[in-house]
């Protein structure tokens, strides 16, 4: 196995009665980019925060870029990249300001020449001088990455990066991503977007604290043990409350004007779906399910055994 960048073992944190992620098990190769998933709430950024050393771990055991994660915090920060879920520079300051501010916090050797290089890798250079909060998500968005980026970290982590910002921005952000990763850089990102998802190396899906998948997109679906069953046709949509609860049905979803109906009993959807295939103008075929119908699932059961 390759050496591992994040290493840790029963991963625990409570707040009062609550349990807020619960013995969680993250061992994430070198070089890997990694794709934290789950509903809001379901302990992603705990987990994030913990494995940078910003939130005290209350049970478990490991390490984060070879540091005891619960008794080496402050060297792990020197080494780690954190992207924060919301927009955390000064909005009355410029990018290079910014930029500036960051450099000398890490105390870099070489700041100017710090700056400058991830000005240009991420094409500030035009906008250098402009307000940070005069930018679009977008551009902050490469401003949060550039900060990120000036000490030049073994390890990023990146909460809901791409959250609010237009399609492009999403996609050249993730090309910077895979080029980073490329150069042995590891990334683990919690993201929303099922397109996000596929492009990373291995998924972990997190709810309600308990890690319930992971694996590549193709070994979480297999394991899902789903079926799906798209109904399409100008009536599609009318069908959605008569399909639901019918036996073999456990969840029934839009996708654009096709209706997906899934469960893990086929025989059963079979069943439900035959009095409609003889209606006119509607069709109904069998799909491999896709990572957002076994999204959907997890989320609903909230917890389970793919892991």
């Amino acid at each position: 196995m390759a050496d591992l960048a994040i290493d840790v073992r029963g991963l625990t944190k409570r707040f009062g009665s609550k349990i807020a992620v619960n013995k969680a098990d993250i061992a994430v190769p070198s070089g890997q980019v990694w794709g934290f998933l789950g509903p809001n709430g379901s302990g992603k950024t705990t987990t994030i925060r913990m494995l940078c050393g910003l939130l005290h771990a209350d049970e478990g055991e490991g390490t984060c870029l070879g540091y005891d994660f619960r008794t080496q915090s402050e060297r792990i920060k020197r080494e780690v990249g954190y992207m924060t879920q919301r927009f955390s520079f000064w909005e009355d300051l410029s990018i290079r300001e910014n930029l500036d501010f960051v450099a000398s916090v890490y105390e870099l050797a070489d700041a100017r020449k710090a700056v400058a290089g991830q000005i240009e890798r991420l094409g500030l250079a035009k906008r250098q001088n402009q307000l940070a909060g005069d930018l679009s998500g977008g551009w902050k968005q490469r401003l949060a990455l550039a900060a990120c980026m000036l000490h030049s970290p073994k390890l990023l982590l990146l909460d809901e990066p791409t959250a609010g910002v237009d399609p492009k921005a999403r996609r050249d952000f993730w090309d910077e991503i895979h080029h980073l990763s490329r150069s042995g850089l590891t990334v683990l990102v919690s993201t929303h977007y099922m397109d996000e998802a596929e492009r990373c190396d291995r998924i972990v899906y997190i709810n309600l604290g308990n890690i319930i998948a992971r694996g590549t997109v193709a070994e979480v679906i297999a394991r899902s043990g789903l079926h799906t069953f798209i109904v399409e046709g100008e009536s599609a949509r009318l069908l959605s409350e008569d399909l639901h609860g019918k036996p073999g049905v456990e969840f029934v979803a839009f996708f654009g004007a096709a209706l997906h109906v899934s469960g893990h009993d086929r025989a059963a959807l079979e069943r439900a779906l035959r009095p409609l295939r003889d209606r006119p103008g509607l069709t109904i075929r069998e799909a491999p399910p896709s990572l957002e119908d076994v999204f959907i699932q997890l989320q609903e059961k909230g917890t389970g055994d793919y892991a």
